[in-house]
């Protein structure tokens, strides 16, 4: 792999990861049409790189969440057992995580078809496919009037659905960000909580989804002299991620999902095409 490859698969990584336009369609597009599968020429680790890198952004740009889930998590297992005189205190982010957990369950469902899915991905019709419904899934987020839920009044329900949109989006083609967000804003939650929410749950989720793959890609090996042009995408992985970040909270408070719908539809449509010809 050249330097330049994982410059461009760190850009794609990192925008796809969080645009709703399916991160791992469009890598798996890219592999698959321009002979640069992963798992065939031993650059798996270097996919589970990329996949890291967007994690790392997630976190940075949820940090403040992140460290008041962690106090108040700890605040309140300290206070279990010890009332607070004056009444109940309320813990928020304790309610937060509780409700990030209750939404990566759904992925346990789908972890004994993981090989099934695996194979999607050198399925370049189904992903055409995929995308096209991706497309309709964004076309139709717009048109939900968003709630005022958040942390301390979403419900179970809520988080459930969003679960179980995530982990149909562990199908190649799928975006999770797309699925997941409409799903929340659909369900009452605010938009700004929606995204916040989709983001936040993507951490467990991708942090399960890398133990795996990262203890598959050791066993199959990896040539570590490649190992700068890896962190190189990586890095750009990182960057272009926050940015990406930034920019898809904007879009989605706006109420302008809607324009990734056509993005999708020709990307999906020239992917089967492509794939017919080809």
């Amino acid at each position: 792999m050249s330097p330049l490859s994982a410059i461009l698969l760190g850009i794609i990584q990192g925008v796809a990861e969080f645009l709703p336009i399916s991160s791992s369609g469009h890598l798996s597009i890219f592999q698959n049409f321009f002979n640069m599968q992963t798992s065939e020429d031993g650059h798996l680790f270097f996919d589970v790189l990329l996949h890291l890198a967007t994690l790392i952004a997630v976190c940075f740009f949820y940090r403040k969440d992140i460290k008041e889930i962690i106090s108040e998590s700890v605040s309140y297992i300290k206070g279990i057992g010890h009332p607070q005189p004056g009444g109940t205190k309320s813990y928020p982010k304790v309610r937060l995580l509780m409700m990030m957990v209750v939404a990566t369950l759904p992925l346990f469902i789908v972890l004994p078809l993981q090989g099934s899915i695996e194979k999607l991905y050198y399925n370049t019709a189904f992903i055409g496919i995929a995308l096209i419904v991706t497309g309709f899934v964004l076309f139709i987020s717009d048109r939900f009037v968003a709630g005022n839920r958040n942390e301390k009044t979403m419900s179970v329900k809520n988080a459930l659905v969003v679960g179980v949109c995530q982990a149909v989006a562990t199908l190649p083609g799928i975006s999770r960000s797309g699925v997941t967000i409409t799903a929340g804003i659909a369900g009452g939650l605010n938009r700004d909580f929606a995204v916040k929410f989709s983001f936040l749950i993507s951490i467990p989720a991708v942090l399960g989804a890398n133990i795996i793959s990262l203890v598959k890609s050791i066993g199959d090996g990896f040539d570590t002299s490649l190992l700068p042009v890896y962190l190189l995408g990586m890095l750009v992985a990182m960057v272009t991620g926050y940015f990406a970040l930034r920019l898809v909270r904007y879009i989605c408070n706006k109420g302008k999902f809607g324009a990734f719908s056509y993005y999708c539809w020709a990307v999906g449509l020239i992917t089967i095409i492509l794939t017919i010809v080809l």
